[in-house]
C-alpha cells in the first residue's frame, strides 16, 4: 500500500469509527432516540465503530513497524486484537444471541446492563494489549525483547 493511500485509509476509518462511537453514545442528546435505553441499532453502531478504530490502529502500527516481518509476539498481538473484537461483539449482542441476562418473555427488548458494559470494557482492554504487543514486537533479524535472559554470544 502506498503511503498516500494508507494515510487516506487510516484517517477515513479512524474518523468514521469515532463518528460511529460518538453517535451511538449521544443519540439522546441529538434527539433521535426512538426507544428508551441503549437499543440494537446503537449497539451495532458502537461495535462497527470499535471495529473501524481497531482496523485503523493495526494498519497504522504496521506502518510504524516499517513493514517488518511479524514475530511471534506480533502474531499474538494481532490475534489478541481480533479476540477482543469477538469478545466485544459477543458482549454487546449477548441478549440477542440468547446468552445475556435479559433474555426471555419477561423482557420486551434487549437491555444493556452492567455485565455487558464490563464485557465491552474488558474487550477494549484486550484490544489495547494486542496493539501494544504488536507495536513493541521486533521483526526477524533483530534482537529479541527477551535477550536479557539468554544473551547471544558475539563472534
Amino acid at each position: 500500500m502506498t503511503d498516500r493511500i494508507r494515510n487516506v485509509f487510516v484517517i477515513t476509518t479512524g474518523v468514521l469509527g469515532l463518528i460511529f462511537v460518538c453517535i451511538s453514545f449521544s443519540v439522546g442528546l441529538l434527539g433521535v432516540d426512538l426507544t428508551p435505553g441503549f437499543g440494537l441499532i446503537q449497539m451495532v453502531q458502537l461495535l462497527v465503530g470499535i471495529s473501524l478504530l481497531t482496523l485503523c490502529g493495526f494498519v497504522q502500527i504496521h506502518h510504524w513497524r516499517n513493514d517488518e516481518p511479524r514475530s511471534l509476539q506480533a502474531d499474538i498481538g494481532v490475534r489478541l486484537g481480533a479476540t477482543g473484537l469477538v469478545f466485544a461483539f459477543i458482549s454487546g449482542l449477548s441478549d440477542l444471541i440468547g446468552i445475556g441476562t435479559h433474555v426471555g418473555p419477561n423482557f420486551e427488548r434487549p437491555f444493556v446492563g452492567p455485565f455487558q458494559l464490563v464485557g465491552l470494557g474488558i474487550s477494549a482492554a484486550i484490544i489495547i494489549v494486542g496493539m501494544i504487543l504488536f507495536y513493541t514486537s521486533k521483526g526477524n533479524g533483530r534482537n529479541s525483547l527477551l535477550e536479557f535472559i539468554a544473551p547471544k554470544e558475539r563472534a
